[in-house]
């Protein structure tokens, strides 16, 4: 077994906690390969904001698990290289199964989710408690969720979200000891969360769900999933080169820059990053036709999710001079 804290990484606890005083929340951003990481690496860095590294299960297949390892450890030395140690958290993002958490923990993850939203609501605590009890034997932290978001992302799929019921995460976080929860209040997985026609605004985030939440468990951690907002001006970039997303819209950053005031302490941003590596490739692929140097096109990738994490981390999440 591999302890996290030999790979210099910390948990959420203390960051968390931090957060919610502070008025700000954490990036929880996704990353599958060593572009991307760099990126998130460098904007943490520069901006010194405390990051959270997620990895989906379908993103620990891919990247392997040996090679996560000493690449979450390359990035506290790369961070401590550049001048500056922020806390970095490596954690799984939706893990389901108890099996698949055990499997992180011992190989270096210092926090986990254990995502039982989609299971009747006794099993989703037996499950979310059984991670717990683990986790906590080795000072990981153990986010649980209360709600489905819609969409698609990864592994993580539903047709219809379901709000939160506030009535029910007191209980929850009673009888499991989760150290945060996530909860549905309209925020949606994947690149097309809200089809909208032209001139249309999502739906609003529910307010009302948070603040009621916020009332039932105060002071505790809230986290919000499926919280990419789709830039439009992104968009276009990648339709402008070739390819096909219509119509498609994302939560509002203002309303991101809202909730992060309160106690949500920790938002997950996937589909931006995606979206902002697309637009580049497919740029370089359009103006240099026969280019077939991965740093070519890597590079530049790597570069526009750099600013367009600089950007959440400074003008959406507010984590910027928190480290």
């Amino acid at each position: 077994m591999v302890h996290y804290k030999e790979l210099g990484l910390v948990n959420t606890r203390e960051l968390f906690q931090k957060a919610i005083q502070g008025g700000y929340a954490i990036p929880a951003f996704n990353f599958n390969n060593l572009e991307q990481l760099q990126a998130i690496i460098s904007a943490s860095v520069e901006t010194e904001s405390p990051v959270i590294l997620q990895v989906s299960k379908g993103a620990r297949q891919y990247a392997n698990q040996t090679l996560l390892q000493y690449l979450a450890k390359g990035a506290v030395e790369v961070a401590k290289h550049m001048g500056r140690a922020v806390p970095i958290v490596l954690h799984l993002d939706h893990g389901d199964s108890f099996d698949l958490a055990k499997s992180c923990i011992e190989t270096g993850f210092s926090s986990v989710m254990i995502d039982g939203s989609h299971l009747p609501y006794e099993e989703n605590i037996t499950l979310t408690k059984k991670v717990v009890d683990f986790s906590h034997a080795y000072d990981v932290s153990v986010e649980g969720e209360l709600g489905v978001l819609a969409g698609v992302e990864d592994e993580v799929a539903s047709l219809h979200s379901h709000y939160t019921k506030p009535e029910e995460v007191e209980d929850f976080v009673k009888h499991t000891g989760v150290d945060s929860l996530a909860i549905s209040i309209g925020t949606s997985h994947g690149a097309f969360k809200f089809k909208v026609r032209p001139g249309e605004t999502p739906p609003p985030l529910r307010f009302d769900i948070l603040a009621e939440v916020e009332k039932r468990i105060p002071g505790f951690p809230i986290v919000l999933h499926g919280a990419s907002s789709i830039p439009q001006d992104i968009v276009g970039e990648i339709n402008k080169y070739g390819g096909s997303l219509e119509n498609t819209a994302g939560v509002s950053e203002e309303q991101l820059r809202r909730a992060a005031k309160s106690a949500v302490c920790k938002i997950n941003i996937d589909s931006d990053g995606r979206l902002a590596v697309t637009a580049a490739i497919r740029k370089v692929f359009h103006e240099k036709p026969d280019e077939f140097d991965p740093r070519k096109y890597l590079g530049p990738a790597r570069e526009a999710l750099k600013e367009l994490y600089i950007h959440k981390i400074v003008n959406v999440l507010g984590s910027n001079g928190k480290a």
